[in-house]
């Protein structure tokens, strides 16, 4: 335990409460834990902080020396976007292809089953779901983690997630409020715009966001995204019009509002960590999460500073900070009496990956379980007698998902049909370069979003040409045309949606 050598002020300690901060490392550095027994009341969780199951279990277990009511939270979506399994790929299928299931229970299920695994290694609020309709066929940020692009489909599903999620003893954050699907931007590099109506936005972005309210949603994410009709202004994030007046009066949520990450750019590059933390407590937000990419003590100390600054000189009231940290405590309240009722969860092996695709008791996994349902076929399956040729077609991944998570069909294959063989290509790669690579194989293309980049489909029409019976295997948005012999979306990348796949083009399990 840190031993304090003064008590922080309330002002200070109130100050530190509505930080989220991250930090590097597997074990948490000497800086956090002080700063924990000097009001800090969350922490943030991503990829580079975990390794195993058990060392995260450790981890958050040092945590709670310091403070046995810490919230501890999680970037966990499953599909595309995970950190617990950040190395290995999601054991989960992500909420497109939920959606597309289309099977409310089986949402709610997926959503308990991760939650108990986030519970079990001690994570306690988890930044999901997104609850965004995308709208925008060509939105580079959401896609996937989208449930769909109809509003009462997202509303749904939402709502079986929270009630599945929490179910666990893990607060869901939904987000991205009030709904990034319809935008042509990345938040993360630049402030996006969206210019509809008043009525398409309360019918369509703010459906969903209604419905986990009503399912008791913990907590909901803010979106760093500019609304012209609500406020055209300030993005989201910073607008009290749209956190006060909207999500609170309006709409009636009493949880607790965790900002998107505060140093991405829409925020950043145009207001500045600093101050665009003081206009977002301003405006309502209770939470500040900043880690993604500053996870320094610097950052937590820059934040809090600016915040106690900005209250001593007038510019935010004392009592809107103090509400903040309320919120903040009260949530860690929660989760740690839901911990107590519970127990800290099942005991977790060092070495035990996540998910390995089959129950204790030797029964599908429910990940595989959605993901063998999400896959939908066009075209005749020959079943594949010998080893392919799997060809990735791999465009830059946005920085929600990164690049680090493993995805495609390639390994999974490779378990049914040893010496598979494969390869990765870019925008500057060529039909010829794939064909040569193949040789006699038979070839196995894989897509994200085809639709969205015409090199790759200009190469799969080259590689199609020469080989028709060349197998598509779609792991993105839906979107394109179907083609190939036979044609195979998964509605996801991960492993798990990998395998699924790979059963379908072998007629065998893994």
């Amino acid at each position: 335990m840190t031993t304090l050598t003064h008590r922080p002020d309330t002002l200070t300690r109130d100050a530190l409460a509505v930080l989220q901060p991250g930090f590097h490392g597997t074990t948490a550095p000497d800086w956090l834990l002080r700063r924990i027994g000097e009001g800090l009341t969350s922490v943030g969780l991503f990829g580079r902080n975990i390794h195993t199951p058990a060392q995260l279990a450790a981890l958050t277990a040092q945590l709670r020396a310091e403070r046995d009511d810490i919230l501890v939270a999680i970037d966990e979506e499953g599909g595309d976007v995970t950190r617990l399994e950040v190395r290995e790929g999601s054991s989960f299928p992500g909420n497109y292809a939920l959606g597309s299931v289309d099977d409310v229970e089986l949402t709610r299920a997926v959503a308990r089953e991760l939650g108990s695994r986030l519970a079990a290694c001690g994570v306690n609020l988890n930044w999901a779901p997104s609850a965004d309709v995308n709208s925008d066929v060509n939105n580079p940020v959401i896609g996937v983690r989208s449930f769909g692009a109809d509003p009462a489909l997202v509303a749904r599903h939402t709502a079986a997630y929270v009630e599945g999620l929490q179910s666990a003893g893990v607060a869901a954050c939904t987000k991205h409020f009030p709904g990034h699907g319809d935008t042509a931007v990345d938040s993360h590099l630049a402030l996006p715009r969206i210019d509809v109506g008043v009525d398409t936005l309360h019918a369509r972005e703010l459906a969903p966001f209604r419905s986990a309210i009503t399912a008791g949603s913990k907590s909901v994410m803010s979106a760093h995204i500019l609304l012209s009709a609500l406020d055209p202004d300030r993005p989201a994030t910073l607008s009290p019009r749209i956190l006060t007046g909207l999500l609170r009066e309006e709409l009636g949520f009493g949880g607790l509002i965790v900002t998107d990450g505060i140093e991405m750019q829409a925020i950043a590059s145009t207001y500045g960590i600093e101050r665009g933390s003081v206009l977002a407590i301003a405006a309502g937000v209770d939470a500040i999460c900043v880690g993604g990419g500053l996870a320094d003590e610097g950052t937590v100390l820059r934040l809090r500073d600016a915040l106690v600054d900005a209250v001593r000189e007038g510019e935010l009231p004392e009592e809107r900070l103090a509400d903040a940290a309320a919120r903040v405590r009260a949530l860690a309240d929660w989760a740690h009496r839901v911990r107590g009722a519970s127990g800290p969860g099942a005991a977790v092996q060092e070495g035990t990956a996540p998910g390995a695709g089959t129950s204790a008791a030797g029964r599908p996994d429910v990940g595989l379980v959605a993901a063998r349902r999400a896959v939908r076929v066009t075209g005749t399956v020959e079943p594949l007698q010998e080893a392919p040729y799997v060809a990735s077609f791999a465009a830059v991944a946005n920085i929600a998902v990164g690049d680090e998570t493993p995805w495609g069909v390639a390994a999974e294959l490779t378990a049914l049909l040893p010496g598979t063989e494969a390869g990765t290509y870019g925008s500057g790669s060529g039909a010829a370069e794939v064909l040569a690579a193949a040789g006699e194989r038979r070839i196995v293309a894989v897509v994200r979003d085809l639709h969205r980049h015409s090199w790759m489909a200009a190469v799969l029409d080259g590689i199609r040409e020469a080989r028709p019976d060349t197998a598509v295997v779609e792991m993105g948005v839906n979107h394109a045309e179907p083609a190939g012999s036979p044609h195979i979306a998964t509605y996801g990348a991960a492993p798990v949606c990998g395998r699924a796949a790979a059963e379908v083009l072998t007629g065998r399990s893994v």
